[in-house]
């Protein structure tokens, strides 16, 4: 070996060590895309779409019901508002969302497992808010608290997933009043990822910022996002006293809050996708304007669910080139105004994990990343048009979220990646398996995905000629056996507990 040799190959050997060891460790909770966005409009376009949402601010109006508080503070800030409708002159909800960051930080109580939600970052959360689950083994079913316990510790070792959300399915055998207090704990107590917290009820929204005072302590609170709650407009151009309360306690605390108006095309909106997009623009600005004027600087994420719909039958469709045209458009509408965005997800109307609701899915998740939503709720698990959380469908979203991932971090251009001493040391009509370069980038080179099967055929019948939704099933419950609950504080955990006893007993149990 030449001495000119060795440094090279030292260099290599290092190289090495460091993309296995990189490998190896869990990486942010989040991706930071080196690609560009995908500019569907045009400047005369989206120009089009702001006008026509200044529009219905000025000329139409937004409803702001039950919620005289959220009326006061909309006359004192010099809105034109006439019994619960609030009117903004052109320009006034823009001005007004300038107060809002560009980008936050979301503290984890594992603060390697913080995301940055904003800018040129993206999140990726589960499913949000179906009654029913589904798994191989015992079919559909009303959710549970144990389905939601398993849901919880499964999102927990997804590394695609960096957010673990909040109601993964509704826990319907809980008191309806109760039931988030056992669900923000679950999230607490079984998982050290970053979560949302309860917004259906002003005191829900209260306790769940109160319990993240106990897990986080107050200084942490007060000075940091720990928390945020997720809210839909009452679409069309309706905010009701859920959203306007949610707004006033999270933001008020300092926290985030995620508004989506949530328009089913021909419904909650025209059936045009222009005026729908426009409209949701219009309703979510506005929900952003209320939030500064609670407390300027409070962190929102702007959001946007568009579905078309069936006109034969009223049912909602995804994966159509119509929402799938909205998540581009509303992504550029939010980078020009300088909020993060919420939308799309892996969305499907099929009822199992099947070809429809991988076509579907893809679509529309393809579409959720290109456009940039820094913050994707319903990511994996979404079945049914959302009323179905899948526990297999939970798992191959989030083995195809990590693809995702890939794509958006780029192609690299080092000098690894153009691999020179490669082509040095292989001869033309030779073959690169065993050469040096290879043996150094062969456990990081390619996305291994861990769900698709690429042996051949003799080895797939070997070993039980499974598909996808078979391996899916044994690759939760593997999770499920391999699960360890994250450290806490004794004291913590008794502090938690103490205050949802004392939250329990204040109330008797209701189911509706």
């Amino acid at each position: 070996m030449s001495d000119a040799s060795r440094p090279r190959r030292s260099r290599r050997s290092a190289n090495r060590r460091e993309r296995k060891e990189s490998a190896g460790k869990p990486g942010p909770g989040f991706v930071t895309r080196a690609i560009p966005y995908y500019e569907f409009l045009d400047e005369d376009g989206l120009v089009r779409l702001e006008d026509q949402a200044d529009w219905l601010l000025e000329e139409v109006g937004i409803e702001f019901r039950d919620d005289p508080e959220a009326l006061g503070i909309w006359r004192e800030a010099g809105a034109d508002v006439r019994g619960t409708r609030v009117r903004l002159a052109r320009g006034m909800a823009r001005e007004l969302c300038r107060a809002a960051p560009s980008e936050f930080t979301q503290v984890a109580r594992n603060p390697e497992r913080s995301v940055r939600i904003g800018g040129k970052h993206q999140v990726f959360a589960p499913v949000y808010g179906p009654p029913f689950v589904r798994c191989l083994e015992k079919g559909r079913r009303y959710g549970a608290i144990e389905d939601f316990e398993k849901l919880v510790k499964i999102t927990s070792q997804l590394p695609a997933l960096g957010h673990s959300g909040f109601v993964t399915c509704e826990p319907c055998d809980l008191p309806v009043n109760k039931r988030h207090l056992d669900m923000l704990y679950a999230h607490m107590r079984y998982s050290d990822k970053p979560f949302l917290g309860a917004i259906t009820e002003m005191s829900r929204a209260e306790d769940s910022v109160a319990m993240a005072r106990i897990l986080f302590g107050s200084d942490v609170v007060d000075a940091n996002c720990v928390i945020m709650g997720n809210v839909n407009t009452n679409s069309p151009l309706l905010v009701d006293k859920v959203v306007s309360e949610a707004i006033r306690v999270y933001c008020g605390a300092g926290q985030g809050i995620v508004v989506a108006p949530f328009v089913l095309g021909g419904a909650m909106g025209p059936v045009t996708t222009a005026a729908s997009v426009s409209q949701a623009f219009a309703e979510a600005m506005a929900c952003c304007a209320f939030s500064q004027l609670v407390k300027p600087g409070a962190p929102f994420v702007l959001g946007n669910f568009l579905s078309s719909m069936s006109l034969k039958s009223g049912a909602p469709t995804f994966g159509m080139p119509e929402p799938v045209m909205s998540n581009f458009a509303i992504g550029q509408l939010a980078r020009r105004l300088g909020v993060p965005l919420r939308s799309g997800g892996s969305l499907t109307a099929s009822k199992l994990p099947d070809a429809q609701a991988a076509y579907e899915s893809a679509d529309s998740m393809l579409s959720t990343a290109l456009g940039g939503a820094n913050f994707v709720l319903h990511a994996a698990g979404w079945l049914e048009g959302g009323l179905v959380t899948g526990f297999e469908k939970l798992v191959l979203d989030a083995d195809r979220l990590g693809a995702y991932q890939v794509m958006l971090r780029g192609m690299p251009l080092d000098d690894n990646a153009l691999a020179r001493d490669a082509y040095r040391e292989v001869e033309p009509s030779g073959h690169f398996l065993g050469c040096a370069h290879t043996m150094e980038n062969y456990e990081t080179a390619y996305y291994d995905a861990v769900l698709s099967d690429s042996e051949s055929f003799e080895q797939w019948t070997e070993k039980g000629s499974k598909d996808a939704m078979a391996r899916a099933y044994e690759r939760w419950n593997a999770l499920l056996d391999a699960y360890q609950p994250p450290p806490m504080d004794e004291a913590v955990d008794e502090a938690l507990c103490d205050f949802i006893a004392r939250r329990k007993a204040a109330a008797e149990d209701k189911w509706y």
